[in-house]
């Protein structure tokens, strides 16, 4: 039985039970807490990496288009008359 005061026993037992319940639930809300920032911090991460990807594969690209822009820039005049010079012998 609760100590006795002028409130009923019924009340004060029920307040109890309620602080009880309260102090009981406390490491299981920690610990869903800690768990649903840890999968935030991990689906961050995640996501960081997708888009670290496809940054690198546009600048891959870019570079692609850069270097087959150099190549097909590149004076043809001087290519065919070495061949000429190596055919005619």
């Amino acid at each position: 039985m609760a100590f006795p005061t002028a409130v009923n026993n019924q009340i004060t037992d029920a307040v109890t039970q309620a602080n009880v319940k309260v102090l009981g639930d406390a490491p299981a809300i920690a610990m869903a807490n800690l768990y649903q920032a840890t999968a935030q911090a991990l689906a961050n991460a995640a996501h960081n990496a997708t888009t670290a990807q496809q940054q690198n594969n546009i600048t891959a690209q870019a570079a692609t288009v850069m270097g087959v822009a150099t190549l097909y820039s590149i004076d043809t005049a001087t290519t065919g008359e070495a061949t000429k010079a190596i055919l005619n012998g």
